[in-house]
């Protein structure tokens, strides 16, 4: 018996896996960028946020460069794979400090979210940037 994922579901995915691959990493980076940059004009309230959620408030303006800059290599495609990584653990981290209180709804919801957005940055740094990406197009050059 063939697996589940021969045929068409194959010819497919290798038909849209650019388009697809870029959608997903803008999608995905759409996040972390808009975060960033909605706190371009008050970066020191934004880094005393964090203080309130645990984080030092002397790594606000590194977490807010890491926003912006993440988000803005995952849309072009450099280095995609490190920098999925690095979304990942933060993205984990961030809900960790951020929504601990399980017993409020909301806080289980978010924390969720969290975790789902990390699979996702996993799943990133294992499939790569597509061909539709600075990596890829880096790539021809190498060889």
């Amino acid at each position: 018996m063939p697996p589940a994922d021969s045929g068409i579901a194959v010819r497919l995915a290798e038909r849209f896996d650019a388009p697809l691959s870029l959608a997903a990493r803008v999608l995905m980076a759409v996040l972390f960028l808009l975060a960033g940059l909605s706190n371009a004009g008050d970066v020191r309230g934004f880094a005393e946020t964090l203080a309130a959620d645990g984080v030092p408030i002397v790594l606000g303006g590194l977490v807010f460069w890491f926003l912006i800059l993440s988000g803005l290599f995952l849309i072009l495609g450099v280095l995609t794979r490190p920098t999925a990584l690095a979304m990942a653990g933060f993205s984990l981290l961030s809900g960790l400090l951020a929504y601990s209180d399980l017993a409020q709804p909301t806080d289980m919801v978010m924390l969720l979210k969290n975790i789902a957005l990390t699979g996702g940055y996993l799943m990133l740094a294992l499939h790569g940037p597509g061909r539709w990406s600075i990596d890829a197009w880096r790539t021809k050059f190498d060889t």
